[in-house]
């Protein structure tokens, strides 16, 4: 035990912790925390259901993810390696883009707001893409799961900032400035992507001249790789189901917190600190219980929970403004949250081959992302037609195609391999 805690102090994982820092970091500033903006802003329901679609980047990401897996950048990739070179350089984009954002306005310039949204929604996918292949490769096939923990703590430290933080800024010094903090962040990421070294790992160019040869090795090889799982398809269909009824919660849960009367500083406080931390709890949770149960048994219990916890946001509604309430509330949704977010990346983890590690685990992260960006995109107008209380109800409902099929996968044994093909 005593043996496996010292792994997290490896620099190696403190590296992907705060990479993970990084990942995180963007999400809530073209998400919850803009959702905030624009509802104080007096922009409808409907219109900040449909600003989700603004990360469509995470779900395409996948169609640009073997140029950063394969292509060396021209004078950053040959002294700094390919993996290093493309996060600098995504990052340094990415903390522009975020400065960017700050300076629109969302009631005046609605457009430019989404423009530079969808930019920093690019960005901050495209980083996904490099810091996965990152974590994987950097790590052994037994420590996946350890950097999977290091990578979500990591990365809900980022939501904390950009979140919490963020809307602690606005409050007290406005939104520009809020969103120029955020992106100063990205400083100290920077700094240890430079002091961490190149992972291992093949990554290679692809072999052959022309288009076709570059798309065959680069594409169609590791989506036929990822064929090698038994029933591959259902597998898939799983991912992009898994997390559906937490996604179309979460994704109005921010307008659902403004329309309850709560404050700017009662979210901040109770959603995004006091949550994040019940979500830190519920990863570690998840790590004791895929080292008793195993990833497929630990994804069918966190998925149950974090369906199940959606009837506290119906409650929520009925109760109105009240903080302990909103305590117990996302406490339980954030710590099923956790639980369920943990075990999915462990579990998409292991279907990589670290021969195609960025392109495969951004097409498999991308259809994660399907349920948060586009299934999701109703919610706003369910939620205007319906009321809080039957929306939430429906959200709840959303989630049992996804566990349904994992019993089913789990009843026919099919299931990936345990370890990474190297």
């Amino acid at each position: 035990m005593l043996s496996s805690l010292r792994l997290y102090r490896d620099p190696r994982m403190v590296a992907i912790l705060v990479m993970g820092f990084a990942s995180g970091l963007p999400l809530a500033l073209t998400g919850a925390t803009l959702t905030v903006w624009m509802r104080q802003a007096g922009v409808s329901l409907t219109a900040i259901g449909l600003f989700a679609l603004v990360g469509l980047a995470y779900i395409l990401k996948f169609l640009w993810a073997p140029v950063i897996d394969r292509v060396t950048l021209p004078w950053l990739g040959r002294p700094l390696g390919r993996r290093r070179s493309w996060t600098l350089l995504l990052q340094a984009c990415l903390l522009g883009a975020i400065l960017l954002l700050g300076a629109t306005d969302p009631s005046q310039t609605p457009l430019a707001t989404a423009a530079a949204a969808v930019l920093v929604a690019f960005l901050s996918a495209s980083q996904d893409v490099v810091i996965d292949a990152y974590r994987v490769e950097l790590l052994d096939a037994s420590e996946q799961g350890a950097g999977a923990t290091a990578t979500q703590f990591g990365y809900r430290m980022g939501m904390v900032a950009s979140g919490a933080g963020a809307l602690y800024l606005a409050e007290y010094l406005g939104w520009q400035q809020a969103y120029a903090g955020m992106a100063l962040l990205l400083l100290p990421a920077m700094l240890v992507v430079w002091l961490t070294p190149e992972p291992r790992g093949p990554a290679t160019e692809p072999h052959g001249r022309g288009v076709l040869p570059w798309l065959r090795s680069a594409f169609f090889e590791p989506l036929r790789d990822l064929a090698r799982h038994d029933g591959w398809p259902l597998i898939l269909t799983f991912i992009v189901l898994y997390k559906l009824g937490d996604a179309l919660a979460g994704v109005m849960s921010s307008a659902f917190y403004v329309d309850t009367g709560f404050t700017r500083i009662e979210i901040a406080n109770v959603s995004k600190v006091f949550g994040v931390l019940a979500t830190i709890a519920g990863i570690l949770a998840y790590g004791a219980v895929v080292l008793r149960l195993g990833v497929m048994r630990a994804l069918l219990i966190s998925g149950v929970l974090q369906m199940l916890s959606n009837l506290l946001f119906a409650m929520q509604a009925v109760v109105g403004h009240s903080v302990p309430m909103l305590m117990l509330t996302i406490g339980v949704e954030n710590l099923t949250g956790g639980m369920g977010s943990a075990a999915l990346v462990a579990y998409l983890s292991t279907l990589c081959s670290v021969q195609y590690t960025a392109t495969q685990y951004a097409l498999l992260s991308s259809l994660a992302a399907v349920a948060r960006i586009t299934l999701s995109s109703a919610g706003g107008a369910m939620a205007q037609a319906t009321g809080w209380v039957v929306f939430f109800g429906l959200s709840t409902l959303a989630a049992i195609p996804g566990l349904a099929l994992l019993v089913w996968l789990m009843r026919s044994r099919a299931r990936p391999a345990t370890t990474l093909h190297r």
